[in-house]
């Protein structure tokens, strides 16, 4: 009886992977009769202002991109202009399509664009559909320590009885003073010397690193409770951001993630070590209070002024010079929307760095990002296993390590500690949508035509 359970779950499984390459193969001929749709739209009105709209919709976002350099590489009239133009340069675009006649032919481009981004990506999912990460079953804990801060992401300690629920499960919780300094680790390794058999956090993701560091150390369980602000850690571990109550459930209903931990010359993080424009601004004591204005009263000094800073870097070796921002991530991002807060890592145990270097100099620069995108020159984008970072003339730099502002002297080297780290989950956790995949061409046309590879099983 067990052969035959295990042929029906390979046959299974084949079915399922055929089903999968079959949906994929009909989503990428789909996406290129989009294609095919948008040239036949562009061919039919090219009397009727076709090269119109796709030459004004490309000079609309040069325009907007340069006039976002301007705001925020300069001060005074030109920062103005470039307020200006960002706003003026889509609202003029929209006039003169609607003064030419030809709003109908840019709303059939954009929607059979937009149809065949949609169905490429679809496609280029199904084909390759993501690989769990594997969890191992997880014994109750009988003597967890959580320390909590209360004025985390404002106040949510407080404001979701996080100290009452963790009692109740039998957790013992030491709440951190606001206004006392505290050693997160020194009294994370207090609570190991005291018989802890699980350690946890509900505060923001540079105390998490903290207190995850010392779990690693003595190779205890580490439970995450999403009481930050922004989350990043929970919400890769497929964490309820919007209830971090739910979080404890790990504690009587949970299971184990072996995941990797980063370094960066001697202290852990588990999101970003960033390096360059984002870790000089948040050094200043005024940008928790006012994120938004720090950035832009220094911006002009940083990007073009006598503030500027140049990092090189050695990437597993190979030379990445006269970057103006660098960010190192546990994992690799999925895209480069990490910049802006929006990335996601769709794994934590692939055993690699993500590296982003960004290097913009004026607006026609910033310009060929926004066309040009990950395939611009100011954009780099790889993976490695060692990053050696230094900037000339410069004993130390200004780093921020999962948004904490630190200094460390040069050079700084980050690496990762694969399967360092025993985080435990509950069973039921929300999960995180996969970000959808960039569209790659050559992959689109070979499942269209039927030459795609067959998936690795497992």
């Amino acid at each position: 009886m067990g052969g035959a359970h295990t042929g029906g779950t390979a046959d299974g499984t084949e079915a399922a992977r055929a089903t999968d390459l079959g949906a994929a193969r009909l989503l990428a001929r789909l996406a290129l009769l989009a294609v095919v749709g948008s040239l036949a739209v562009l061919v039919l009105a090219v009397g009727e202002g076709g090269l119109l709209v796709v030459g004004a919709g490309l000079l609309g976002l040069v325009l907007c991109a340069a006039g976002i350099w301007w705001f925020l590489a300069h001060r005074g009239p030109l920062r103005l202009f470039g307020g200006l133009l960002v706003l003026l340069a889509p609202a003029g675009i929209v006039v003169l399509f609607a003064y030419q006649g030809v709003w109908l032919t840019a709303l059939g481009l954009c929607l059979c664009w937009a149809l065949t981004v949609l169905c490429a990506r679809a496609a280029l999912r199904r084909s390759r559909p993501e690989r769990p990460q594997r969890a191992f079953p997880a014994a109750r804990p009988h003597r967890p320590v959580l320390i909590m801060n209360p004025k985390s992401g404002g106040g949510k300690v407080g404001r979701f009885g996080l100290v009452e629920r963790a009692e109740e499960l039998g957790a013992r919780v030491i709440l951190l003073d606001p206004d006392v300094p505290a050693d997160v680790a020194a009294l994370a390794r207090g609570a190991v010397a005291d018989g802890a058999d699980l350690l946890g956090v509900a505060g923001g993701d540079g105390t998490q690193a903290l207190v995850a560091a010392v779990a690693a150390e003595h190779d205890l369980p580490f439970v995450v409770i999403s009481a930050g602000t922004r989350n990043h850690f929970a919400m890769d571990l497929g964490l309820d951001r919007n209830d971090p109550a739910r979080c404890l459930d790990a504690l009587t209903d949970g299971e184990e993630l072996r995941i990797d931990l980063g370094d960066v010359s001697g202290r852990a993080f588990v999101n970003t070590v960033s390096f360059g424009v984002y870790a000089d601004v948040v050094q200043r004591p005024e940008y928790r209070d006012d994120k938004a204005g720090t950035a832009l009263s220094l911006m002009p000094d940083l990007l073009v002024g006598d503030g500027v800073r140049r990092l090189d870097s050695l990437v597993d070796g190979a030379p990445l010079d006269d970057q103006q921002a660098l960010l190192v991530s546990n994992n690799p991002y999925f895209s480069p929307d990490e910049i802006s807060g929006g990335g996601r890592r769709p794994r934590l145990d692939d055993g690699e760095l993500g590296v982003l270097g960004i290097r913009v100099e004026d607006a026609a620069q910033a310009a060929d990002l926004a066309v040009r995108g990950s395939q611009s020159a100011g954009l780099t984008v790889l993976s490695a296993h060692r990053v050696e970072v230094t900037a000339a003339d410069a004993a130390e730099l200004p780093v921020a390590v999962d948004g904490e502002a630190l200094r460390m002297s040069t050079p700084v080297v980050c690496t990762l500690r694969p399967g360092a780290l025993r985080v435990q989950v509950p069973r039921d956790r929300p999960g995180v949508t996969p970000p959808p995949p960039a569209v790659d061409w050559r992959r689109v046309l070979s499942l269209a035509f039927g030459r795609t590879e067959r998936p690795a099983p497992g």
